[in-house]
């Protein structure tokens, strides 16, 4: 029975699918991967009363699509890197495009070559893994009111490559493709919305590993746009290969990019594991994000984009380095080097390295993967 006062302040409809979703997701485990699951009592019947008039149909499919959106979030970013490579990755989103009717578009190692794609090139080098970068698009049937592009970090595993993360640092690293797997997630619930604008998600998915062949500190990287990048810390992995799905983004002139990636540890340090970190290049397009997050439930804070830090990625071989010269502000420094890569295109980054996960369970989360990132994706498409 949903209480009047809620039903009244929100809406039915609205309180009826924040019921669902909740239920369902809180219901989420992570067993795939044991022999013998564990026994627990699961809900079998929900009777749900609600007032005359309300379209109760619709809530509850929009209610499982996003449920279901962030359960596969969950599940991929809980795989461990061993069973998802980012050929495996680039598999699930093929199956998500099969299943929704979705266009979808797989670049493999060949292929990034031909596009000029250095940045996943180069993060990829030392892998004996193929890399991929995927594009899921929706098309409305009728007339394109606009166009917005979800562009996601897909690092399947982090090592650091040959600057080695050490051991507490290294082994939660199968997270690191949590901002693709919440475009996938996203993508795979758009249909269900049905919106009348173009929605493209592309996911930069590579592992990093140290070997004879990786990326060595001092090398140069040529980028999409033309930009060359000197490597100074071969762990600083997730903008180059973020680089070159933004540039492709921009080339495309859409109305809003947004990227999502587990892209810091300085914005964990500094926001702890219940906020994402957001900055932008435009403030309409941050107000939209922030308020498209406020109505999912998923907190963002706003951080600057200072003009005067620029300078720390300053090169002298290179047009820029891919990390700051001074130990402060890395977060901020992040995003500074995303934004040379999306012209005056409308964009928003956010940084998702503290609620990917979560390390108990609370209200509709349990342990592990969160699905962080789904829900405000779907509200930006929504309110577009």
């Amino acid at each position: 029975l949903l209480p009047l006062t809620t039903a009244t302040e929100v809406g039915a409809e609205v309180a009826l699918q924040a019921t669902v979703e909740g239920m369902l997701l809180a219901s989420y485990r992570y067993d795939e991967l044991k022999g013998s699951p564990e026994e627990r009592s699961s809900l079998q019947q929900v009777t749900l009363v609600v007032p005359d008039g309300v379209d109760s149909a619709a809530a509850l499919s929009r209610a499982e699509a996003v449920a279901s959106a962030i359960a596969l979030t969950r599940d991929l970013v809980n795989r461990p890197g061993g069973s998802l490579s980012a050929v495996q990755l680039a598999d699930e989103a093929v199956k998500v495009a099969e299943q929704t009717g979705l266009e979808v578009e797989v670049w493999d190692r060949e292929r990034l070559i031909v596009e000029r794609c250095g940045g996943m090139l180069g993060v990829n080098a030392g892998s004996t893994e193929e890399p991929r970068m995927v594009r899921l698009t929706w098309r409305p049937k009728g007339e394109s009111r606009g166009t917005i592009h979800f562009v996601g970090k897909g690092i399947t595993f982090d090592t650091g490559g040959l600057n080695l993360k050490p051991f507490e640092g290294m082994k939660e690293m199968k997270i690191d493709m949590g901002g693709a797997a919440a475009v996938i997630g996203a993508m795979a619930a758009v249909a269900a919305h049905n919106p009348d604008v173009t929605i493209i998600g592309t996911c930069c998915c590579t592992d990093n590993q140290p070997s004879p062949t990786a990326t060595k500190p001092g090398d140069v990287l040529n980028i999409r746009n033309g930009k060359t990048v000197e490597v100074l810390n071969t762990d600083a992995e997730g903008r180059l290969v973020l680089a070159d799905g933004l540039s492709i983004a921009a080339e495309e002139n859409p109305d809003l990019i947004v990227d999502l990636a587990t892209l810091t540890g300085a914005c964990l340090v500094a926001l702890g594991s219940q906020y994402a970190g957001l900055m932008g290049n435009n403030e309409d397009a941050i107000a939209r994000v922030e308020a498209a997050a406020t109505k999912a439930g998923e907190r963002l804070w706003h951080l600057p984009l200072p003009n005067e830090y620029r300078k720390q990625l300053d090169s002298d071989v290179a047009d820029l380095q891919n990390i700051g010269s001074g130990r402060f502000g890395g977060t901020l420094v992040a995003g500074l080097f995303l934004q040379e890569f999306v012209d005056e295109t409308p964009w928003v980054h956010l940084d998702i390295a503290g609620p990917v996960t979560t390390q108990e369970q609370e209200a509709e989360f349990p342990k592990g993967a969160t699905g962080f990132g789904v829900r405000t994706l779907l509200e930006i498409v929504n309110n577009w």
